[in-house]
């Protein structure tokens, strides 16, 4: 794990999955016989109500079948496995690949890259749309995996398919304008004819976290195909699966199955193989990692995009609808229990209606359902790790030693599964509590109240991060003008972080240590391609010609420049 608890790590080891140790309480206790203890019924008696269990389960829906069928083309001789964050148990043997089956999948992918690249974008478009159509018409067979693999709610689940989804349609339908050629004004008007084209990059080496396994592998990788690139990716072993489904339902689409390699491993024998094999490099994880990543991008001078940590703020003006950011803040804190890179960790709250909106946002917060079926109805699952469940625990516990209040939540629920925490809100944090300056990455939120609004924005913007914002109040314009002045790469008005993100024709991505580069509209496209001039030149050379000496010659070029300049020419 890095400093930020965030992703999986390329260059040092995966999180520990749910059955590499006993399962953690808040104070590192192991349950008492038969699996609780009494503290463990209390926390059940007096904590967040429990959702209606499920009667599927895991060998329901990973068949032996399914799972050949998914893993059939990974290269890799070891083995691995990953483990359901609900209850522990193990969901499946994966094959585990090598620094040379690296290398084997970046030359297959670059043989099929070639083909690839020479079908015209149109048809190539094509393909992403009948994923999109295929996507919608079979995703309850990948919510099952995504709600195994990461502990999520269906309802969190089904943000991944909503968002991949607009990607698929947002680029099936503009990857055409985006990358057709575009005609300049050449240095000599008329007499220059310059072209502007769009060459895909050629292989794109993807390392995918375990957070949002649908959204960040193959939401991403599809702009880079329709680019016409090929794609060896590296999702986390943890949430391996649901990035292998998404493959298998892009080449029933009709994309060349050679196209999408996907390796499996521990993130420091093939995350560094694959940043050292591609020609441009897409990573989401933590901000540590990510300078690895860059630095070492760097050396081989390839580009790369960095989607790294944060710490999100908030701000409730005095003027907000207090009953609305309520429910808003309740989604946007504990979103796939806020192991999401967008969600908001510092909650910034007008001293005049501080009291009232805590009353309403915790009375909402108590009240959210866990669980851990396979259906609809809890409103909060599980962390997906020990480490993580250890992360959150060390947060809290050590905020409280030192004089935080617990409003609401603040304590494990191995009552429920292993690795449930409930949602929880602080207040009275303060520096230098690990929970004020570092990302929590889960259920945790700290409350802090302000008098003026320019003292809200400063302390918004004093982190180091700088990735999404939010803003509440009944007054657009007012919002609008805070929103320019908070130092992040998006921030919603009246919500949490959805309407941002969806609005894919918009770019989103982080300032500072959240990252480098983009995802979605233009830059998510054009950042997988290399801008080529070509430049046409007729009738005359751009030298002396027609008898004109040098000096004749400049003179001419003199006066042109400042003809130019005058019909304002461009």
């Amino acid at each position: 794990m890095t400093d930020s608890p965030q992703e999986t790590d390329p260059q040092h080891s995966a999180p520990a999955s749910a059955g590499d140790s006993a399962p953690a309480t808040a104070g590192g206790r192991e349950p008492a016989a038969g699996g609780r203890s009494a503290a463990d019924g209390r926390a059940a008696a007096e904590g967040n109500p429990v959702a209606a269990p499920g009667t599927r389960t895991a060998a329901d829906v990973l068949t032996p079948e399914l799972l050949a069928r998914l893993t059939r083309g990974v290269l890799g001789g070891g083995r691995t496995a990953n483990h359901s964050p609900f209850t522990g148990e193990k969901l499946a043997d994966l094959p585990e690949s090598s620094p040379e089956d690296v290398a084997t999948a970046f030359e297959r992918a670059r043989d099929a890259q070639r083909a690839w690249a020479a079908t015209p974008v149109r048809r190539r478009a094509a393909v992403l749309l009948r994923f999109h159509d295929l996507l919608l018409r079979r995703h309850p067979e990948v919510l099952d995996i995504i709600q195994l693999e990461t502990g999520k709610t269906r309802l969190h689940a089904h943000e991944e398919i909503q968002g991949v989804a607009v990607a698929a349609r947002h680029y099936g339908l503009k990857a055409d304008a985006y990358l057709r050629p575009k005609r300049h004004i050449g240095v000599l008007p008329v007499l220059t004819k310059v072209t502007e084209l769009r060459q895909p990059r050629g292989v794109v080496g993807q390392i995918v976290p375990w957070n949002y396994p649908l959204e960040l592998s193959v939401g991403d990788a599809l702009p880079a195909f329709v680019a016409g690139n090929a794609v060896v990716m590296k999702p986390d072993t943890q949430t391996s699966l649901t990035a292998l489904w998404a493959r298998e339902l892009m080449i029933e689409a009709g994309l060349p199955a050679e196209v999408w390699q996907v390796v499996v491993g521990e993130g420091p024998v093939v995350g560094p193989e694959v940043v050292r094999h591609a020609d441009y490099v897409s990573f989401t994880g933590s901000t540590r990692t990510g300078r690895e990543v860059a630095r070492s991008a760097a050396a081989r001078l390839v580009g790369c995009s960095l989607e790294l940590g944060g710490k999100n703020a908030m701000l409730v003006l005095r003027d907000a609808d207090l009953d609305k950011a309520a429910a808003g803040a309740v989604r946007a804190c504990f979103a796939s229990a806020g192991q999401l890179c967008i969600s908001i960790e510092r909650l910034y709250v007008h001293e005049s209606v501080a009291d009232d909106f805590l009353a309403r946002f915790a009375a909402r917060t108590r009240a959210m359902r866990l669980g851990s079926a396979l259906a609809y109805g809890a409103e909060m699952g599980s962390l997906v790790s020990a480490r993580q469940l250890e992360n959150v625990t060390r947060h809290v516990d050590e905020a409280v030693a030192k004089g935080a209040r617990v409003v609401t939540g603040g304590r494990a629920r191995p009552d429920i599964g292993p690795l449930f925490y409930e949602p929880t809100i602080l207040e009275g944090v303060e520096a230098p509590m690990a929970v004020c300056t570092e990302e929590t990455f889960g259920p945790v939120v700290s409350v802090y109240r302000f008098t003026d609004e320019d003292e809200a924005v400063e302390r918004a913007n004093a982190t180091p991060y700088g990735l999404n914002a939010a803003v509440w109040t009944r007054d657009g314009r007012r919002g609008r003008a805070i929103a320019a002045r908070l130092r992040t790469g998006t921030v919603n008005i009246n919500e949490g972080f959805a309407a941002a993100y969806g609005s894919v024709r918009s770019p989103m991505g982080g300032m500072g240590d959240s990252g480098l580069g983009r995802r979605h509209g233009s830059e998510g496209i054009l950042k997988y391609t290399e801008a080529q001039t070509v430049a046409h030149q007729r009738v005359v050379p751009m030298a002396p010609a027609f008898g004109l000496d040098d000096e004749r010659y400049a003179a001419l070029l003199t006066r042109g420049l400042r003809a130019m300049k005058a019909l304002r020419i461009r």
